[in-house]
């Protein structure tokens, strides 16, 4: 049996989350008090308390998310798991590559919490409120969905930014081309074109400012091996160099992220288990999806922590 650590992404927040894990193991809440002295607040405060809208802000999101995983992973250390003996490879969505490079050991938690700071706010302010947009697309091949994007997009930005599998691809870009090609993907035959309620063109060529920010950030920041393979969103393969990593990272700004292919990936090379550890099952929902053969479990309450502990032994 090979296990492999998946870790959340963006819109898997709640208010209340992690809390549980900090009552229940120290070495969680330390996580939870790390992130909020590398960031100067109380980010803890508003995971725990709200507002939801607060928390719901891409600047915050990408680090309290991050502390949650961190936190479950913690706690699962502090009782004597292994990662390196334990799972053979780690992944994240989007953000939550950053969390699976901390699990692992390349980043530092205060510095991942620094570099998700940062890159909230550069993807943030890299594009004019309203000026882009994201749809998802339901039940639409893939090649149809591009050729929507090339059609609508036609000099100015529109591609598929995330496949999440299970018939759902969601697209990006500049909002009349996004809107376009939602339009196209129905009249293709879509399922369903849905416009979504975010605050930015996520992983589309607009987010390039931020793809620099990220370079900055990155090159300043100390860099580790990771303690087992990290499988990269932008190329759905196990990296280990640390240059390379974060040279990913960068890309994985503008680029798409590969969900479907990576859960695929992890069933073509051995994995048994996907844990998805930090807050909700989004991840664990999709890989349902994408390989019924695939089991999965969650981490993020101390229950979860006592579960997995009794299963990995």
């Amino acid at each position: 049996m090979s296990i492999a650590f998946t870790f959340p992404g963006q819109g898997s927040q709640a208010v209340g989350m992690g809390k549980n894990l900090a009552e229940a193991f120290p070495d969680a809440r330390r996580v939870f008090d790390e992130v909020d002295d590398a960031l100067g607040e109380k980010l803890s405060a508003l995971m725990w308390d709200g507002p939801e809208d607060k928390l719901t802000l891409t600047a915050n999101a990408q680090p309290a998310l991050m502390a949650v995983s961190l936190a479950a992973m913690r706690a699962l250390e502090a009782r004597g798991f292994d990662l390196a003996s334990k799972v053979s490879y780690v992944a994240g969505h989007s953000l939550g590559e950053y969390s699976a490079l901390a699990a692992a050991g390349t980043f530092s938690v205060a510095d991942t919490a620094r570099l998700l700071r940062i890159r909230g706010n550069a993807m943030q302010a890299a594009v004019p409120v309203g000026a882009g947009a994201m749809a998802a697309i339901i039940g639409l091949e893939q090649d149809a969905v591009e050729e929507a994007c090339a059609e609508a997009g036609k000099g100015s930005a529109c591609q598929i930014a995330n496949d999440n599998g299970g018939g759902q691809l969601v697209i990006s870009g500049a909002k009349a081309a996004v809107e376009e090609a939602a339009r196209l993907c129905t009249e293709k035959g879509a399922k369903r074109a849905l416009m979504l309620q975010v605050s930015a063109p996520f992983h589309s060529a607009l987010m390039a400012p931020a793809a620099e920010a990220m370079r900055e950030a990155l090159a300043e920041v100390q860099k580790n091996a990771p303690k087992v393979p990290v499988v990269a969103n932008v190329v759905v393969a196990p990296l280990s160099d640390p240059d390379e990593i974060a040279a990913r990272l960068v890309e994985q700004v503008t680029g798409r992220v590969r969900w479907r292919e990576t859960v695929e990936w992890f069933a073509a090379n051995g994995v048994t288990t996907l844990y998805e550890i930090g807050s909700g099952k989004v991840l664990s929902g999709l890989a349902r999806r994408i390989d019924k053969s695939v089991t999965t479990a969650n981490i993020a309450t101390a229950a979860d922590v006592e579960a997995a502990l009794a299963a990995l032994k």
